[in-house]
C-alpha cells in the first residue's frame, strides 16, 4: 500500500500534470501511486482519493482488463485497447482507447503507466458526420432518379390527355382517366420524395411555441378512444432560434405523428429542450446548441431498420411512406442541424441539434420544473 501521508510527488507527476492525456501511475500490486488532473476530470475523483487505492475501486474493469495489465508488467511489453467500454463507479459508461506502458526507472520499482483517451465525442462526430455524408448522398442520388421518371410521366399523362380527345367511346375515357391519375399519382409521390427546396425564411422563433403548436395539432387529430399523456419538460432559459418556424413545425410534427402511430394511441410523450455548451455537430463547433428531444414509451423501432431510419422509403409500417423523416432530416439539415435516433423498446428518443448561433453569452437556468398535459392540454 501507498502511505497517502508520507507520499511525495517527485518530477513524473510533474510531466504528467501538463498531459491533457488521463495517466494513471499503478505499482507492481496494481495500486494507483498517482493519477494526473486530467484523470482527475474524467474518473471524478482527486488524486488524495484516488492514492493507495486498487484500480478496480475507481473504475470498474474486467477480468480481462486486469489480465492485461499484469500481461504487461511479467512480459515489459506495451498493449493497446481500442474503443473499450468502461464502467466508471459513479455509473457511467465511457468508450476509450487505452495504451499499457510498463516502466522500471533506476533504483525504482516496477511501475504501470495507463494512459486512457476518451473516444465518445470522437465516436459521436464521426457517426454525424457520416450521417450527414450519407443524407447528402440519398438526397442527390433520389433527386437524380426524381429527375429521370418526372420527365416519362409527363409524357405519359399528356399522350393519355390526347389518346382521351380521339377516343369516340365515352366509355373507354375511363382507361384514360386511370392512367393520368396513377400518373399524378406518382407525380405526388415524387414530389413528396424529393422534399421541400425552399431556402428556409428565418426569423425569431420560440422553440417551446412550436412544440405547444404541435402537442395542440396531435391532440386535436387523436380519435376519442386514444389517449396520450404528455409530459413537458422545457428549459425556460432558453432564447429564441433563428428558424423556418414552418419547416420546424413540420419536422416536428412528422416525428411527433411517429410516436403516435407506435403508441397505437395510448402511451406517452415526452418534449424536453436542454441547452447544450460547446457542442461540435458534424464537424462544426457551435459555442451553444439547443437539444430538443421527443421521447415516446412504445414498442421501440426494429433493430434492422435503426440504421436506415432516416433514408427515404424506409419504413417498419406496412401503411406508411417512409418519407416522414426522411424530410424531417432534410429540414433540420437545411439550419445547419442534424437529427438523432436511440431506441429500445418502451423508450425511443428522436434527438434534435439546432445551433443557437443568436444566443446570450450565459444562460442562467440550470433545469426547468417538469410538468405534463393529457390528451384535453390539462396539467396531469
Amino acid at each position: 500500500m501507498v502511505d497517502k501521508n508520507n507520499y511525495k510527488p517527485n518530477y513524473q507527476h510533474n510531466i504528467l500534470d501538463n498531459l491533457s492525456t488521463a495517466v494513471v501511475l499503478l505499482n507492481a500490486e496494481l495500486i494507483i501511486e498517482y493519477i494526473n488532473p486530467a484523470s482527475e476530470n474524467l474518473l471524478q475523483i482527486s488524486n488524495r482519493q484516488a492514492t493507495g487505492c486498487r484500480l478496480n475501486k475507481v473504475m470498474r474493469v474486467d477480468d480481462a482488463f486486469i489480465s492485461r495489465l499484469q500481461d504487461t508488467l511479467i512480459n515489459f511489453h506495451p498493449i493497446s485497447e481500442h474503443e473499450a467500454s468502461i464502467n466508471l463507479t459513479d455509473g457511467r459508461e465511457i468508450i476509450i482507447d487505452y495504451h499499457l506502458n510498463p516502466l522500471q526507472l533506476a533504483d525504482q520499482k516496477m511501475q504501470l503507466i495507463l494512459e486512457i483517451s476518451l473516444m465518445d465525442r470522437h465516436i459521436r462526430i464521426a457517426r454525424e458526420e457520416k450521417l450527414l455524408s450519407e443524407q447528402n448522398a440519398t438526397r442527390n442520388l433520389v433527386r437524380g432518379m426524381a429527375h429521370e421518371i418526372k420527365n416519362p410521366l409527363g409524357g405519359l399523362r399528356g399522350a393519355a390527355q390526347l389518346l382521351e380527345r380521339e377516343l369516340p367511346n365515352t366509355e373507354l375515357k375511363e382507361y384514360t382517366q386511370i392512367i393520368i391519375g396513377e400518373a399524378d399519382r406518382l407525380q405526388t409521390l415524387v414530389d413528396r420524395v424529393l422534399g421541400p427546396n425552399n431556402v428556409p425564411k428565418k426569423h425569431n422563433v420560440n422553440i417551446h411555441q412550436i412544440l405547444e403548436h404541435v402537442r395542440q395539432l396531435i391532440q386535436v387529430e387523436l380519435p376519442d378512444d386514444a389517449y396520450i399523456h404528455f409530459k413537458l419538460d422545457y428549459d425556460p432559459s432558453l432564447p429564441d432560434i433563428m428558424a423556418d418556424s414552418d419547416m420546424m413545425i413540420q419536422t416536428i410534427l412528422n416525428i411527433t405523428q411517429n410516436a403516435v402511430q407506435a403508441l397505437g394511441g395510448n402511451g406517452e410523450i415526452t418534449f424536453k429542450t436542454r441547452p447544450l455548451r460547446n457542442f461540435t455537430i458534424g464537424h462544426t463547433h457551435h459555442r451553444l446548441v439547443l437539444q430538443t428531444d421527443i421521447i415516446d414509451n412504445g414498442p421501440g423501432i426494429p433493430e434492422s431498420l435503426q440504421e436506415q431510419i432516416f433514408y427515404p422509403m424506409i419504413t417498419g409500417r406496412a401503411e406508411g411512406t417512409g418519407l416522414g423523416l426522411s424530410i424531417a432530416q432534410s429540414l433540420i439539415n437545411q439550419h445547419g442541424g442534424l437529427i438523432k435516433m436511440n431506441s429500445r423498446p418502451g423508450k425511443t428518443i428522436f434527438t434534435l441539434y439546432l445551433p443557437l448561433s443568436n444566443a446570450p453569452a450565459t444562460i442562467t437556468a440550470t433545469g426547468p420544473d417538469s410538468n405534463s398535459a393529457n390528451k384535453h392540454g390539462k396539467a396531469a
